[in-house]
């Protein structure tokens, strides 16, 4: 469908008709410099110059009409041959008629001209419009000798209005572009909630029937419910999302509870990509009964290295959650997309911490926060903070700064 819609912009562009009105400007304007010249043959000193560059004119004009048929056939090669016949024309007027320079009379090509720098304004733009017009005004103000009003009057309009042209088909391919992005985006969405559909009809109401079933049954029919019933949460979180990436999930039987680990695309070591990683494709699979996932809407876009490691430190988060605040504990991950920072907060509703806890725990060896979470962040630069009062939850802020800052000197507490 995307294909389709992309291809159907394209017949909508605004190049063709360009390129069509250019061919025939070409062929009017030809058929012009040859009735000029008839009319004012008696002028010319040495007829046999303007009869030999208006034919060599009037032959290339006819035999390159497929030439600027469309973008593809216009090629540079063809731009360069096409102004150098015009330039030739203009600087070959005074040979033909001595008295060009004096009444200030038109070139041999006259308007034919024009057509080579449009050719130059619609293939690239208003820059190479304005090389080639500029080309043409010294060719004109070469071919004069003393330039009058008239002819720096001509210059300047072929010039700006060229350059003018050059702009508006720049405008133009952007928003045919931004066009084709708005249709692919359509098309998309479209296709996403037609799965999203077909997955409720299907396999959603398969996780919540397990679901009852099982918590009708009791005993391993009812952990099996459990485990359907997060697995129906966190599928409709994903759907609803559109964040879907690779994920494995393996049962933990020490804690009776599903963990996920993310199966990150993106290769580590030298040969891995150096394009950013959208975060909440990392942080979405954690979603489902107990844990509630909320993010900005939006992209949020960190080198890879940088995601990895804090989708890490938001595992081993969630993962204290899972030990020490207990089974029935409801936790919560907020994404905050500022400016100059992304912000990570994982909160929890337990038991919370007691005071002086971590730091027995580091004297014990465990060192699940001053490694797992606050050791990954000051690698990146960032900071960890842990605010947790007893009856209340804990709460784990991770800040991972936008711009590479130096690792900071001291551990955090």
């Amino acid at each position: 469908m995307a294909k389709a819609q992309r291809e159907r912009v394209v017949r909508m562009s605004v190049e063709q008709p360009l390129w069509r009105a250019l061919t025939g400007y070409r062929v009017l304007t030809m058929v012009y410099a040859v009735l000029l010249y008839v009319a004012t043959r008696e002028d010319f000193e040495r007829s046999w110059v303007a009869i030999a560059y208006l034919a060599v004119m009037t032959l290339w004009t006819l035999g390159t009409l497929p030439k600027v048929a469309n973008a593809a056939s216009c090629t540079k090669r063809f731009l360069v041959a096409d102004l150098t016949v015009a330039l030739v024309g203009i600087l070959l007027t005074p040979l033909a008629n001595f008295q060009a320079q004096q009444v200030d009379g038109p070139t041999l090509p006259t308007i034919w001209t024009a057509g080579a720098v449009l050719a130059y304004a619609i293939k690239g733009g208003w820059r190479w419009a304005a090389l080639a017009s500029t080309l043409v005004a010294v060719a004109n103000l070469v071919e004069r000798g003393t330039p009058t009003r008239d002819t720096l009057h001509n210059v300047l309009l072929v010039w700006v209005a060229s350059i003018a042209i050059g702009y508006v088909v720049e405008v133009a391919r952007a928003s045919e572009r931004t066009l084709a992005r708005a249709l692919e985006i359509e098309a998309t969405t479209r296709e996403r909630e037609r799965l999203a559909r077909d997955i409720h009809d299907s396999v959603l109401q398969v996780l919540a029937m397990v679901q009852r079933r099982g918590s009708a049954l009791g005993g391993e029919a009812a952990e099996l419910g459990r485990m359907a019933g997060e697995q129906e949460v966190a599928l409709r979180t994903l759907v609803s999302s559109g964040l879907v990436p690779t994920t494995r999930a393996s049962e933990d039987a020490s804690l009776g509870a599903v963990v996920r680990n993310v199966e990150v695309d993106e290769p580590e070591g030298p040969g891995a990509p150096a394009g950013p990683v959208d975060l909440r494709s990392l942080l979405a699979p954690h979603a489902g009964a107990k844990v509630c996932f909320a993010e900005p809407g939006a992209p949020v876009l960190l080198e890879p290295t940088e995601a990895r490691e804090l989708a890490a430190a938001v595992s081993a988060a969630l993962d204290n959650v899972r030990r020490h605040a207990g089974t029935g504990a409801q936790a919560w991950i907020l994404v905050e997309d500022e400016p100059d920072e992304v912000i990570v907060t994982v909160r929890d509703d337990g038991p919370g911490i007691a005071e002086g806890r971590l730091a027995q725990a580091e004297g014990e060896g465990r060192l699940g926060v001053a490694l797992s979470i606050r050791g990954r962040l000051r690698e990146l630069g960032g900071s960890a903070e842990l605010l947790s009062v007893p009856g209340q939850g804990t709460e784990v802020e991770l800040k991972v700064p936008r711009a590479a800052r130096p690792p900071r000197g001291k551990t955090e507490r």
